[in-house]
């Protein structure tokens, strides 16, 4: 669901979304949440202690200055840049880890019940990709015309997911 959020706030940051939009962050969210559990499952026990101190700091980091970005953009009135396009670059690589930063968590917790991983990890990576598909579609066709607003909403969503992260670590 993560994923399916910021894909629509992503979407909403693009002028025209089109096919390669689409695939480059469905390809990335995807591979991201499939690659983060085996990351978790190969490093196991032996640093999982210091990793869960502070995932959820990251992701809230992450989230928190795209969220932020976002919502100082909507409130710009001047034009979008070419390089803001989060389909591209370090801030889809930065979005991509953001959205998969607990399937690390996962992954760890897999390692540590002694499960295969393979299986769920395709399945965690196919539906996180149809998710996003789905959230960077909706964004682009029926949002379009609160483009303002909703990009408003967009940053406050990836902020709130941060806050959502950071206190569900603190229970």
């Amino acid at each position: 669901m993560d994923a399916f959020a910021v894909s629509i706030a992503a979407g909403l940051t693009i002028d025209h979304v089109t096919h390669r939009h689409v695939f480059r962050i469905a390809f990335h969210f995807g591979l991201f949440q499939f690659m983060m559990p085996i990351v978790g499952w190969l490093v196991g026990s032996t640093i999982s202690a210091q990793v869960a101190a502070y995932d959820h700091w990251l992701a809230f980091a992450l989230l928190g200055g795209i969220g932020g970005k976002m919502l100082l953009d909507a409130r710009s009135s001047t034009e979008r840049k070419a390089n803001a396009d989060p389909s591209r670059g370090w801030m889809l690589v930065a979005l991509s880890i953001a959205t998969s930063i607990d399937a690390l968590a996962v992954g760890l917790s897999m390692a540590f019940l002694q499960v295969s991983v393979w299986l769920p990890c395709v399945i965690i990576g196919l539906v996180a990709a149809l998710f996003s598909t789905l959230g960077i579609a909706f964004a682009d066709r029926i949002l379009r015309r609160w483009e303002r607003v909703a990009g408003l909403v967009g940053g406050c969503i990836l902020i709130m997911i941060g806050v959502r992260i950071v206190l569900s670590h603190q229970a």
